[in-house]
């Protein structure tokens, strides 16, 4: 794929798609060249002039910002910025997460607001030309000013001093530059502190996680849907006059979705008339809570949107109007908060979901057999598998704890209120990972309950089991269900199931 930046017009899944790419070309616009070396002329004119203090230019940073440096040391106080400021600890982020990063940096600093030179920006795109993955340790920022600890690591690996994965190895950074023809970036006054000051990897984690979470809140109504009809449950909490009088914009899409996902269903006319007068809230309120929750992915689609196309960089250069202005952007509040709000969502999906799965294991609920095995006792069919689910939603509710409240002061106090933004978006990619698990398994016991009802499910619901079972057989007898559980997680990260689903319908 081959995509032209000019500092504005990213999207989500754009970042998504270029971050997953295996190969792709990335130009600059003729434009954000322009801008681009407009600012970069601007700071070496106030080097050039040396009449004007300017943060990050010619003083030290953060609370050692009163401290003048000379006009000949401007280099090597960009150089030690990097060195000092790689504290980062941990493991590494994974690749998407690195190829995020770079390119929503070069994004952020292509306004022209930021004063770096066109090189520096074109190395950041050739690392991700090239896949060039900086070793950049998961743990070290506070969300404020920016994500400090891990962007040095990133210019690290620019600089020639750091570590990357390259080719399967992890090897110097300098070396693989090299072999590549390539030299490594030489830090001009301010880029330094340019490349690391912004939101930037809690950016692209929120991003990665935002468009992840959307597809899988499709899978979870088609997953509700499945077991809802394993289940014998009704089809009249769906009713379009229900979500018209509340009408939640996620309420009224997940009603949408079940009513398609269960249309001419077998089970669902065969017992139409069944004394049966309501269902439990985890298959009734289905609507209600899935919509919910998509509210706070909306939520978080609306505010990283903005933010990807941000400038998070401080100071910040104007040059039409020949100012330099020391600001805040780099605090990672709004993107801290909707993270958090985001986690909620996702360990909700989880927690309605424990319930249904619990109603499949009980027989004093439905006809099926315990633990949807046919010789219980000999067997213990997919007790434990609920027993995972449990541990998996309770795991969550810990991760809900929101990071953006703990807010902790640093740099003798300057520094005085910070997002731990990256914290926030650490554990919301947790909570996502727990949420694919916890699908997988549903999918797994409610494709098992299907096999006990004579009756078929609906013909989308009959295409995803189909599907399921040419990679995991029904259960005559018990086995080691973990690998069944990593099959279908395959089948959900790799949109499997979605695109089954996509031939018949399209969902909300």
């Amino acid at each position: 794929m081959e995509f032209t930046l000019d500092g504005s017009n990213l999207t989500i899944d754009r970042v998504c798609q270029i971050s997953r790419a295996k190969q792709v070309k990335l130009n600059i616009s003729e434009a954000a060249k322009k801008n681009i070396e407009k600012s970069f002329q601007y700071v070496q004119k106030v080097v050039e002039e040396g009449t004007s203090v300017v943060y990050g230019i010619n003083t030290g940073f953060g609370a050692l910002s009163n401290k003048h440096i000379d006009k000949k040391d401007l280099g090597k106080l960009q150089l030690n910025l990097i060195r000092s400021h790689c504290t980062g600890v941990g493991d590494p982020f994974p690749r998407e997460v690195v190829r995020a990063i770079l390119l929503l940096r070069a994004n952020c600093l292509m306004q022209g607001n930021s004063g770096v030179s066109f090189e520096t920006l074109r190395l950041i795109l050739d690392f991700i030309e090239e896949d060039i993955i900086p070793v950049i340790p998961e743990q070290g920022s506070v969300g404020a000013s920016g994500d400090l600890a891990p962007l040095s690591h990133m210019t690290l690996a620019l600089i020639g001093e750091g570590e990357v994965f390259y080719d399967g190895k992890k090897l110097s950074s300098d070396f693989v530059m090299h072999s590549l023809g390539k030299k490594p970036l030489v830090l001009k006054p301010k880029e330094g502190l340019a490349l690391i000051n912004g939101t930037t990897v809690m950016a692209a984690l929120g991003a990665l996680a935002t468009n992840e979470a959307l597809r899988l809140a499709k899978l979870c109504d088609i997953a509700s849907a499945m077991t809802l009809d394993s289940l014998q449950g009704s089809i009249k909490p769906f009713d379009p006059d229900i979500s018209r009088i509340k009408p939640h914009k996620g309420q009224l899409e997940v009603c949408e979705n079940m009513n398609a996902l269960l249309e001419n269903s077998e089970i669902l006319n065969s017992h139409e008339n069944c004394g049966k007068v309501q269902d439990p809230y985890s298959l009734r309120c289905i609507p209600q809570v899935h919509g919910a929750c998509r509210q706070t992915i909306r939520h978080a689609y609306e505010v990283i949107n903005v933010e990807v196309n941000s400038v998070t960089d401080n100071p910040l250069i104007f040059v039409e109007k020949d100012k330099v202005i020391s600001g805040g952007n780099f605090h990672g509040e709004a993107i801290a908060l909707c993270m958090d709000y985001l986690c909620m969502g996702m360990a909700e999906f989880c927690s309605i979901l424990e319930r249904r799965v619990e109603k499949m294991m009980n027989p004093t609920f439905s006809s099926l057999p315990s633990f949807l095995t046919e010789n219980s006792g000999l067997n213990s069919g997919l007790m434990i598998a609920h027993v995972t689910v449990a541990a998996l939603a309770s795991e969550n509710k810990i991760l809900c704890h929101p990071a953006s409240v703990d807010s902790i002061p640093t740099s003798t106090d300057k520094e005085d209120h910070v997002s731990m933004g990256v914290s926030a978006g650490r554990k919301l990619h947790k909570i996502i990972q727990k949420l694919k698990y916890c699908l997988a398994i549903e999918f797994l016991c409610n494709t098992q309950a299907l096999e006990f009802n004579e009756h078929s499910t609906s013909p989308v619901l009959q295409n995803v089991l189909k599907l399921i079972r040419s990679h995991v057989p029904p259960i005559k007898e018990d086995r080691a269900f973990y690998k069944d559980i990593n099959v279908i997680v395959s089948l959900i990260e790799n949109d499997d199931i979605l695109n089954e689903v996509a031939k018949l319908i399209e969902l909300k």
